[in-house]
């Protein structure tokens, strides 16, 4: 090996070395600063580059975060908007949107499908997570496009966040025999059954208020696919159809 190669061997591993390095004490310093000024707060759980030099993304939990190199400036993006999300111009794709999605993903697996009311349709193929309140207008009307979805197995946990009448009629629905099809008549038809008479358990309802509240599910109806990615408000029967297709088809691929 000549000098000159050599040499410009040394330096290509020193830079290598400065660039890990560098890396490192982001990492540390990110990590220290976000203990400092959040001690009562999750730790984060990891920290990734973003495409923008110099912006970090962390994974708090359930949260993405973005933060300057030192972790002195952050950014708390939106989950119900796009205020704050990192969005690539070129492709027109929401990144933020994106990590979150996969973030949902993973926990979909894990999620208490015990408290949710369950509707088999055609042979249950595919699955679509729904949380909906008893009074919610939006809620009805996509209730229709939801039975009308062919091969799909619907979860949907009910959180009553409409006021008084909404945890009423959950408790009423909820503790219901083949409470399911009380919960579609009562969507579909309006009509609601005496109150069940007897002691019931409700912890189901406050487990899935707080549910909803880990992912900031604050609105109704919040449609979310197997992929993670989510519908907030009404879609029709077509577009569901479509993207349950997609979803079915990347899993697949």
């Amino acid at each position: 090996m000549n000098t000159i190669a050599r040499a410009l061997r040394i330096l290509a591993a020193g830079a290598f070395a400065l660039a890990c390095a560098a890396t490192w004490a982001d990492d540390a310093a990110i990590r220290k600063n976000w203990a400092l000024h959040n001690p009562k707060g999750p730790p984060i759980d990891e920290i990734s580059k973003t495409p923008i030099g110099g912006l970090y993304e962390l994974k708090v939990d359930k949260e993405i975060v973005y933060s300057d190199e030192e972790g002195n400036y952050l950014i708390f993006p939106s989950r119900d908007q796009t205020d704050g999300h990192l969005l690539d111009t070129r492709t027109k794709t929401d990144l933020t949107e994106q990590r979150l999605a996969k973030i949902m993903a993973q926990d979909l697996a894990k999620l208490p499908y015990e408290d949710a009311l369950k509707f088999k349709q055609g042979n249950g193929s595919r699955r679509l997570i729904v949380f909906e309140d008893p009074n919610c207008h939006f809620c009805k009307d996509a209730e229709r496009n939801f039975a009308a979805l062919k091969d799909v197995t619907i979860y949907t946990f009910m959180i009553p966040i409409l006021g008084d009448d909404s945890v009423s009629k959950s408790r009423t629905i909820w503790c219901s025999k083949n409470n399911a099809q009380v919960w579609r008549t009562w969507m579909l038809q309006g009509v609601m059954p005496p109150r069940p008479m007897g002691t019931c358990d409700l912890s189901a309802l406050n487990r899935n208020l707080d549910l909803a509240g880990r992912y900031h599910l604050n609105y109704t109806p919040a449609i979310i696919f197997d992929d993670g990615s989510r519908f907030a408000g009404l879609a029709d029967v077509d577009k569901l159809t479509k993207r349950l297709d997609e979803v079915g088809a990347a899993k697949k691929g």
